[in-house]
């Protein structure tokens, strides 16, 4: 399994659409294992956009600390689950706690 995270600074990027890269982190979801990490560069910002091209990548599971609506209505519609609140940490940690079940999101950042 796929999951995708917005980076900053090696760490969880705040603000889903405005990342500079995204964290392509393949998964054995049965072990609860990182099998690969790979950092792309996130395509121009246009509205629409990255849960196309996030769902070209595989992706199968985004992790994000704030998302518009429009965004996540668009992730659902193509089968992708959206996980919000996320806290700014780096990625291994985020990942590992997604696959344990730990992964202790809050409210959504985005206010639009």
């Amino acid at each position: 399994m796929r999951i995708a995270i917005p980076v900053a600074q090696g760490q969880l990027a705040l603000h889903f659409g405005h990342c500079a890269q995204f964290a392509l982190v393949d998964t054995d979801p049965a072990a609860k294992t990182i099998l690969k990490t790979e950092l792309v560069d996130a395509p121009p910002h246009e509205p629409g956009l990255l849960p196309r091209w996030l769902g070209e990548q595989g992706a199968k599971v985004i992790l994000a600390g704030g998302m518009g609506a429009r965004a996540q209505a668009l992730f659902a519609e193509s089968g992708i689950e959206v996980v919000i609140g996320a806290p700014a940490e780096e990625i291994e940690t985020l990942v590992l706690s997604y696959l344990n079940g730990r992964l202790e999101s809050g409210g959504n950042i985005c206010d639009h």
